[in-house]
């Protein structure tokens, strides 16, 4: 959602600019790794959302369930979100994290989208060919749809390729109409 996507983005940037500051990027994905984990729980959900529950009563839940998983400011951060009521992004935060951090490796996640399930050879000469046009390392991720029929969707970050057959009879078919 696009909405929680604009909420955690501040979040995400604000840790990843102290990640890379004090040389701690690894260590900040574990933390975000963690509290997603923590905040996709339905039990830790339904206590989210629970007006009998204060905030500073589920701050001391999630200190206790983190334990030393949460360094000091690790802690600072599962304070400000749940004290802002914003732990539910707590998964979006971890992801737009990472996407940061591959960019600033260089590497990009890529995920192609196919009518049939790819072997590794196929894999390799995809990523080679995305890696190629985008400069970066790719990290590729398939799956399989059967109705695309033919062809291949791919997506590396913001940029969508749809080469497959279903897209291009969609194209056809709003020009024929136009």
């Amino acid at each position: 959602m696009l909405e929680n996507s604009t909420i955690a983005r501040p979040y995400a940037t604000a840790v990843f600019e102290l990640a890379q500051e004090t040389g701690r990027v690894q260590e900040w994905s574990a933390t975000l790794e963690l509290l997603g984990m923590l905040a996709a729980d339905s039990a830790m959900r339904q206590l989210m959302t629970n007006p009998k529950v204060s905030r500073d009563q589920l701050r001391d839940l999630v200190f206790d369930v983190c334990g030393d998983g949460l360094d000091g400011p690790g802690r600072n951060l599962a304070r400000l979100l749940v004290q802002g009521d914003r732990l539910q992004y707590a998964q979006n935060i971890k992801t737009q994290y990472e996407q940061m951090r591959a960019a600033a490796e260089g590497k990009v996640d890529v995920e192609v989208v196919t009518p049939y399930s790819l072997d590794e050879q196929q894999q390799a000469g995809i990523a080679e060919s995305i890696s190629e046009r985008l400069g970066k390392q790719v990290n590729i991720k398939t799956s399989v749809d059967e109705a695309l029929i033919g062809g291949a969707g791919i997506r590396a970050g913001d940029s969508i390729i749809d080469a497959s057959l279903r897209g291009r009879l969609t194209e056809l078919r709003n020009e024929l109409a136009r």
